[in-house]
């Protein structure tokens, strides 16, 4: 909704308060006249008239522009749910302007585009949350005093923008396919959208590895949406889940599109091609006891020339535990820094702690991790930790 009424005014604030004005209504009236037959449809409208009346009240806008947005109030474009697509990968590229850092694209896509909260992006990209909305601040700004376009870009102009954007829809799928809070590990909603959006990238740029890989990345992970929880809503382990019922279809084209990346990078690695094939690695093995750990591991050296960062680390070093064995594991755990408020990294010091027979620090580790954002079947699992 956001993303078509911004195509509409071509102001990405103005649709914003018109967006939130037109939920504010719903929240009034849908509670005493019942929920319409087609909330959507009732919402852009709403939203579209309350943009109509903002736009009235600028002075420094002319008659004909108040026109234009009012023309066609009732199409059935406002019905149409299909009619965003086009207009979410213009938002997404919008934001991601080269005028703005790169950490700032990426957090306005997150908040504006994709609704993930401040916090939720703090986490994200392990910052605070008091210098996230001073970024969000700063970019929305920059975006109106510099009257970025609200348009996806054309081929030349691609390339500055496209790191950001798939780093946006990354993060995207990261926070639905393992939820930082909230009652469910998978938020499916946001699942979908991030593979949906990759997609589109696919479509718009098929040569580029970056996308190739994403999407791949995605497809692998998500191939095991039937088999990650148990059926009390509890999450299960990687080792501890049904082979046999992973989605194969996913996987087959994923490992495709992981070998056309690999074929397109091969002097200078792509991050989400290697990490794509860090997944496939998984997603091959017929068990987890004939994971090819060896070649983990060297598709993980492989992805810190690219990426350095200490989630990418965390990560190796897990894999290096189960090669080589928990005090090896711990010892690489131990040496990452910026992860003490990163729940996963002390998750991941309690079980190889309890591997070692070290209990009371594993338990004052699982401690510490259920102190930090997680989401509630993290949490249970956490509890209930061997």
């Amino acid at each position: 909704m956001l993303a078509t009424l911004t195509r509409w005014t071509g102001d990405l604030a103005l649709a914003e308060d018109a967006v939130q004005d037109a939920s504010l209504r719903a929240l009034e009236v849908w509670p005493r006249d019942g929920v319409p037959d087609n909330p959507v449809a009732w919402l852009r409208l709403t939203a579209r008239r309350r943009a109509i009346d903002l736009v009235r009240r600028e002075a420094n806008r002319r008659p004909k522009e108040v026109v234009a947005m009012a023309d066609g109030v009732g199409d059935a474009e406002d019905l149409e749910p299909s009619a965003v697509d086009d207009d979410l990968l213009r938002l997404v590229f919008t934001c991601c302007h080269p005028s703005l850092a790169l950490d700032a694209q990426v957090s306005l896509a997150l908040r504006t585009l994709c609704g993930l909260s401040n916090e939720e992006i703090a986490r994200a990209l392990l910052v605070s949350e008091p210098a996230l909305a001073k970024r969000l601040t700063r970019a929305r700004q920059k975006i109106k005093l510099a009257k970025i376009p609200y348009r996806v870009p054309p081929d030349h102009e691609l390339p500055d923008r496209w790191a950001a954007v798939l780093a946006t829809t990354y993060l995207l799928f990261n926070e639905g396919y393992a939820a930082t809070s909230g009652a469910e590990l998978v938020r499916v909603r946001l699942v979908d959208e991030a593979i949906r959006l990759a997609r589109l990238l696919v479509r718009l740029q098929p040569d580029e590895p970056g996308a190739l890989g994403l999407l791949a990345l995605m497809l692998l992970q998500d191939s095991r949406r039937a088999t990650r929880l148990d059926d009390a809503g509890e999450p299960v382990l990687l080792g501890d889940q049904d082979r046999s019922r992973w989605d194969r279809e996913a996987i087959a084209e994923a490992v495709s599109l992981v070998g056309e990346g690999l074929r397109r990078t091969p002097d200078h690695p792509d991050r989400y091609v290697v990490q794509a094939a860090i997944a496939a690695c998984h997603a091959l093995a017929p068990s987890w006891s004939e994971t090819d750990w060896d070649a983990g591991i060297s598709w993980y050296d492989v992805l810190l020339t690219v990426d350095a960062g200490p989630v990418v680390r965390l990560n190796r070093a897990v894999a290096v535990a189960e090669r080589d064995g928990p005090a090896a594991g711990l010892v690489l755990l131990d040496s990452i820094d910026g992860l003490d408020h990163y729940a996963l990294w002390h998750a991941s010091r309690g079980v190889l702690l309890r591997r070692l027979g070290r209990d009371a620090e594993a338990a004052a580790a699982d401690e510490r991790a259920a102190a930090l954002p997680l989401s509630e079947p993290q949490r249970v699992r956490l509890g209930r930790a061997p």
